[in-house]
């Protein structure tokens, strides 16, 4: 990052990182959705890749409201959140435990999305910009509820499942 001299630079910084991170996240999610064993896994993953192109069509709508050009930051923070899924992916891992961790991975990247939009609609607000706080506040509402959604399918059926092909190797060691 950047050294902002200001918030207003500190808040073009995050915004750039974020714009990063949805477009890292368009990359990397169908190629969970694949991995993902539950229908209603890949369902709700495939549903975020389209929330995640309306928060990149968000986050361009911001820049041109700061009249500044649209572009990324490498994230790294997503980056390492993806990267450790994705060595998952070409592991032999059982269906059911791969399904637990990709879930635990996109609450990783859920988390870190609602933290950075929540820093940048406090910021927008605080710099007297209501109408990039209100267009941000909309992504913010989806991504916890995504976070919301993935927490009810760990808890209804994939952490059981995964307990439960984990439990033979456990009594084994």
């Amino acid at each position: 990052m950047a050294c902002p001299k200001s918030l207003q630079d500190l808040f073009l910084e995050e915004a750039r990182d974020l714009y990063g991170a949805e477009e890292q996240l368009i990359e990397a999610l169908p190629k969970l959705a694949e991995a993902a064993t539950s229908e209603e896994l890949r369902a709700a993953i495939e549903s975020h890749l389209e929330e995640t192109r309306t928060h990149v069509d968000r986050l361009e709508q911001v820049f041109d409201l700061l009249d500044v050009r649209h572009d990324g930051n490498w994230c790294a923070g997503i980056a390492g959140i993806i990267e450790e899924v994705r060595d998952l992916l070409y592991e032999e891992v059982e269906p059911s435990v791969m399904d637990a961790a990709i879930v635990a991975s996109a609450q990783c990247a859920q988390h870190y999305e609602i933290g950075a939009y929540g820093s940048l609609i406090a910021w927008a607000n605080a710099l007297g910009r209501e109408e990039i706080a209100a267009v941000l506040a909309l992504t913010l509402k989806e991504e916890k509820a995504a976070d919301r959604k993935l927490t009810a399918l760990a808890e209804k059926s994939i952490n059981g499942a995964a307990a439960g092909a984990s439990t033979h190797a456990l009594t084994q060691h």
